[in-house]
Order: structure tokens, then C-alpha cells, then sequence
């Protein structure tokens, strides 16, 4: 398998979002660096509206992930409830 990954910046904002992501996905590994965060997956990587809802406590919509984003790698799925990276077979 292919590792995927998605890189944030590093804020107030993203903070619960990258928490979402690491509950959610326990394969995920958290690389910090000066001002983001990269986060590498093993095949596939989701991302779940309801989990960042619960850690920051209002509505999320996400499609605000792309204020934050500064890159990534692997196909995108997206829904209104997730965003799925991976590489297709």
C-alpha cells in the first residue's frame, strides 16, 4: 500500500481538526514542523464532519478544511460528512 497524507497549517484553528483526524485514524502519523502539520496515513486517510463538530463545539462544514490546507497527496472522496484520501487500485 501507498501512504496518502494531508499537510495543515498550524493555528487555533486547525488544532481540533488535526485532533479529529488522529482519533479517527490510529494508522495516521503526526509530523510537525515549524508553522504545519503533516499527517502521513498507510492506504487511506478520513477525515469526519461529526468528529471535528464534537472537538470544536459548533458546525463544521468541510469545505473549510481549505482555508487551512496547504497540501496533500492521494484521490480524493468527498461527502458533506467526509473527506477520504487514498490511492485507487
Amino acid at each position: 500500500m501507498s501512504k496518502v497524507f494531508i499537510a495543515l497549517q498550524t493555528n487555533d484553528d486547525t488544532r481540533p481538526i488535526i485532533e479529529a483526524i488522529l482519533a479517527d485514524n490510529p494508522h495516521a502519523e503526526l509530523n510537525e514542523a515549524p508553522a504545519m502539520v503533516k499527517i502521513d496515513a498507510e492506504g487511506s486517510l478520513t477525515i469526519h464532519r461529526n468528529s471535528i463538530e464534537e472537538l470544536l463545539g459548533r458546525d463544521f462544514n468541510l469545505q473549510e478544511l481549505h482555508l487551512h490546507l496547504i497540501t496533500l497527496s492521494g484521490n480524493i472522496d468527498e461527502t458533506d460528512d467526509e473527506f477520504t484520501l487514498s490511492w485507487a487500485n
